[in-house]
């Protein structure tokens, strides 16, 4: 019988599918005529193990807001997003970066549509990072000023995070990490011992105070 050669290219590697298969480990397994279905199933799910690429980064969430319109003002005032796209009565496109086309996308779903509720499954907060904690300390009286309040703020021993919902509910935190080569340690880096805190210290004082009263 004859047997057709297929090749299947992975980045720099090649798969043949005929005579027989070359796994991404060098292994070879007989002509796949001869396998049952569930063994073929097993060498891809292993073959997709073998994955040598991660994704670059997180690029954009993608929320639902009630009024598109009332909420891309918010975000623009609030955060002090560029927008790089405005449908209005459909979405609003924003960015931090503006090396990004957008890192929230803003899509309306209508005035009688449910609101976001705590502790449901789904996203419970998106986060922006500032360049310092002079500029956390800049957003935060900015929240103050415009009257916002703040679910709680946290001291993460690496990061400090202010957190704030939207009009709609949809969970925000800014905040500010410290460059890795300032961590204490690169595993269980929110769970592990030898987590400091109180390094942040700034206008949000008052929320700190009974974590830190907690850790002594």
């Amino acid at each position: 019988m004859a047997e057709s050669v297929r090749r299947h290219k992975r980045g720099a590697q090649v798969v043949d599918v005929g005579r027989q298969i070359t796994l991404l480990t060098g292994a070879c397994i007989p002509t796949v005529s001869m396998l049952p279905c569930m063994a073929l199933m097993t060498i891809l799910a292993r073959e997709g193990e073998a994955m040598s690429y991660t994704p670059k980064y997180l690029g954009h969430v993608n929320i639902y807001v009630r009024n598109v319109e009332l909420s891309h003002q918010w975000y623009a005032d609030i955060l002090g997003l560029h927008t790089y796209d405005y449908m209005p009565g459909r979405a609003a496109f924003l960015s931090a970066d503006q090396e990004q086309s957008h890192e929230v996308a803003l899509i309306q779903v209508g005035d009688e549509a449910p609101l976001q509720q705590k502790g449901q499954v789904g996203l419970n907060h998106m986060a922006w990072m500032m360049h310092s904690l002079d500029d956390l300390k800049e957003v935060y009286q900015r929240l103050k000023d415009r009257n916002v309040s703040i679910d709680h703020v946290s001291d993460h021993g690496i990061s400090v995070g202010v957190y704030f919902r939207d009009p709609d509910g949809n969970g925000i935190e800014v905040s500010y990490e410290l460059p890795r080569n300032e961590w204490p340690r690169t595993d269980k880096v929110f769970s592990g011992e030898g987590r400091l805190k109180g390094r942040f210290p700034g206008p949000w004082d008052e929320h700190l105070a009974p974590q830190l009263t907690a850790t002594r």
